[in-house]
């Protein structure tokens, strides 16, 4: 599995999936958890694949340990494609 890459004082990563739906499904599912953490991605899809970048706004947009949780939350919730 890729990891996550820190850049531009963000963390990124991009999961892979077999279909759109997958990639769907992998952002609903996160969801509930995403809000319960109060902290956003910012994330966008593009047909198989989601593109994930966490960084902390309300912190002068750096790496926190916000971002390491949530990025431990998402690799959580990944099933890679068989």
């Amino acid at each position: 599995m890729e990891e996550w890459k820190e850049t531009n004082n963000a963390l990124a990563k991009t999961f892979e999936f077999k279909s759109f739906e997958d990639a769907m499904h992998f952002m609903d599912t996160c969801v509930s958890d995403i809000n319960t953490l109060n902290h956003h991605p910012e994330w966008h899809n593009i047909y198989n694949k989601v593109f994930v970048k966490l960084t902390t706004h309300d912190e002068g947009n750096k790496i926190t340990q916000k971002d390491r949780k949530l990025a431990e939350l998402l690799d959580s919730r990944y099933c890679p494609p068989a």
